[in-house]
């Protein structure tokens, strides 16, 4: 268990190489590193995932622009919160991203995030795709991260 508490030049650093997090930090932040989780002032903020840094799920729950987002319908809500992979039938709207994007999943009753992905296919083969496997699941809510 590696813990590292950031400096403020480590902080700019983390800044300029994710824009998303200066929404969440600044200069005069507490800001501790500590296995693959980030925490800001004491709340864990960001996970590493593939030697990039997400926001976690409970900070896109607050800022649901951090990420490009993938719509889905209810009847797939229950497999993404289990970790299932999202399939291409589930989709009922999609923001316009590349392929290996890191993205958002939310539902497309209530707009709340329900899982990270990585997309496996930009938003427009996305758009074209009838089915198959389109974004792998990376973390989700009520995962080993949630109770963090």
């Amino acid at each position: 268990m590696a813990r590292k508490q950031y400096s403020k030049s480590d902080i700019k650093k983390f800044i300029e190489l994710n824009s998303f997090a200066e929404t969440l930090m600044n200069k005069k932040s507490k800001v501790v590193e500590e296995d693959e989780t980030l925490s800001v002032n004491d709340n864990i903020c960001f996970i590493k995932i593939e030697d990039t840094w997400l926001p976690h799920i409970k900070i896109l729950l607050q800022h649901p622009d951090l990420l490009p987002k993938v719509t889905v319908d209810m009847g797939a809500v229950k497999f993404v919160i289990k970790g299932a992979d999202i399939m291409r039938p589930g989709i009922t709207a999609a923001e316009e991203f590349e392929k290996n994007a890191y993205i958002v999943i939310i539902d497309e009753n209530n707009k709340k995030s329900l899982a990270v992905g990585k997309a496996l296919i930009s938003s427009e083969d996305l758009m074209q795709a009838n089915s198959g496997k389109v974004i792998q699941n990376l973390f989700y809510v009520g995962d080993k991260y949630w109770n963090l």
